[in-house]
C-alpha cells in the first residue's frame, strides 16, 4: 500500500540557543516542505521510530525496542504534551508481526514519549493527534543496544506487516546524526545520576528546568570551542545518508557501539531510528530518496539533517 518515509534530526534546542536567523530559516523552510508532502499525502496511519532520553524509558526495565498501544508526549524542552492518537489494536497486530519475525519487541499501554518522538510528530503533522499513530521506541543511549542490524530487522518485519494493510502509512525516522548531547550514563554514575537513570520517572518541575538549563548550557559551550563532548562529523553523517539514499541497508548492519561512539558521538547511536525507518520502506521493494538538508549545526550539538523517500512502484 501507499508509504511515504520522513526521516529528521530533532533537537530539544529550539528557541533555547539558536544558529544565525538565516540556518534556522532554512531549517523551517525544510520543515515545511516535509509538513506539505505529508499533508498532500494524507496518512491513514503513521509509524514513528524515536529514541527516548531517560524520561520514558529507565533502567529499572529497558527493552531495545517498544511498540506502543498506549502513550503520551511528557512535554520536555517546550514540545507538546498530551496523548498520542494510537489505534491499540493495530500496535498489538504489529507487535505480534514483528515477534512472528523472530525480532524480540516489548509492549507498552503507558508507554511515555520526549521530544525525541514529538518533535517530529508536531513538525510533519502539526500535532500529537492529527493521525492514527504507532510509537515504536528504540533504544539508543543506554547501553547494551540491539545492534543497527536488529533495528533495520525490526523495521523490515513491521514494513512487511504495513505492505499488507490497506492504508496510505507515513513512516517517520526521528533521531540525530552525528551528536553527542550531555546525556548521562550508568557506567561510573554517581548514586543520585545512577537512581535518576534507573527509576527516575515524574521528576520535579526544578528537576526538569535544571537538566534543560544544563544541555542549554553545553550547547553554548559547544558552539564557542570550549567543551569535551564529541565534534561533529559531516564526514561520517554523508556517508551514513549515502548509504541510505542508495538503499544499501546491509552496509550498515556491521557498525559497531564502540564505532559510531568513536566516529560521531555517543548520541549518534539515534541511527538507528533512521535505519528501521529505511527498513520498514525496503520491505516495500526498491525506493527512491531524497537528501533534502543536511548542516552541522554546532548550536544544536546535531549534524542536522533530513529525507524523503517514496517506493519506486509510486514514484513512476
Amino acid at each position: 500500500m501507499p508509504l511515504l518515509l520522513e526521516c529528521l534530526s530533532h533537537t530539544p534546542l529550539t528557541g533555547y540557543y539558536d544558529p544565525a536567523p538565516e540556518i534556522v530559516a532554512e531549517v523551517a523552510h525544510i520543515h515545511a516542505a516535509a509538513r506539505a508532502r505529508v499533508a498532500d499525502f494524507d496518512p491513514e496511519l503513521v509509524v514513528v521510530f524515536a529514541p527516548d532520553h531517560y524520561n520514558g524509558f529507565f533502567y529499572d526495565v529497558m527493552p531495545p525496542f517498544c511498540i506502543g498501544a498506549s502513550a503520551s508526549a511528557i512535554g520536555d524542552f517546550k514540545s507538546l504534551a498530551g496523548p498520542l492518537a494510537v489505534p491499540a489494536d493495530t500496535a498489538l497486530e504489529l507487535a505480534e508481526a514483528v515477534l512472528a519475525s523472530d525480532v524480540d519487541v516489548a509492549v507498552s499501554y503507558r508507554m511515555h514519549v520526549d521530544h525525541g518522538c514529538a518533535q517530529a510528530l508536531d513538525l510533519l503533522t502539526g500535532g500529537l493527534d492529527r493521525y492514527p499513530v504507532v510509537p515504536v521506541f528504540i533504544n539508543s543511549v543506554a547501553a547494551p543496544m540491539a545492534s543497527c542490524r536488529r533495528a533495520r530487522l525490526l523495521g523490515e518485519a513491521l514494513g512487511r506487516a504495513l505492505a499488507r494493510s490497506n492504508q496510505r502509512v507515513l513512516v517517520i525516522g526521528s533521531g540525530g546524526i552525528s551528536h553527542e548531547p550531555p546525556v548521562p550514563e550508568l557506567a561510573g554514575a554517581s548514586d543520585e545520576v545512577a537512581e535518576r537513570l534507573i527509576a527516575g520517572r515524574n521528576p520535579s518541575a526544578q528537576s526538569r528546568a535544571a537538566r534543560e538549563a544544563r544541555t542549554v548550557a553545553a550547547a553554548r559551550a559547544f558552539a564557542s570551542g570550549d567543551s569535551r563532548l564529541h565534534p561533529l562529523n559531516p564526514e561520517w553523517d554523508r556517508a551514513f545518508l549515502k548509504l541510505l539514499e542508495e538503499g544499501e541497508l546491509t552496509a550498515l548492519d556491521g557498525l559497531t557501539d564502540n564505532a559510531i561512539t568513536r566516529d560521531a558521538g555517543k548520541s549518534a547511536h539515534e541511527i538507528r531510528t533512521w535505519v528501521a525507518a529505511f527498513g520498514a520502506l525496503n520491505a516495500f521493494g526498491p525506493y527512491r530518496a531524497t537528501l533534502d538538508y543536511y548542516r552541522p549545526i554546532p548550536e544544536w550539538i546535531a549534524g542536522f539533517g533530513a529525507m524523503h523517500a517514496r517506493p519506486v512502484a509510486e514514484t513512476v
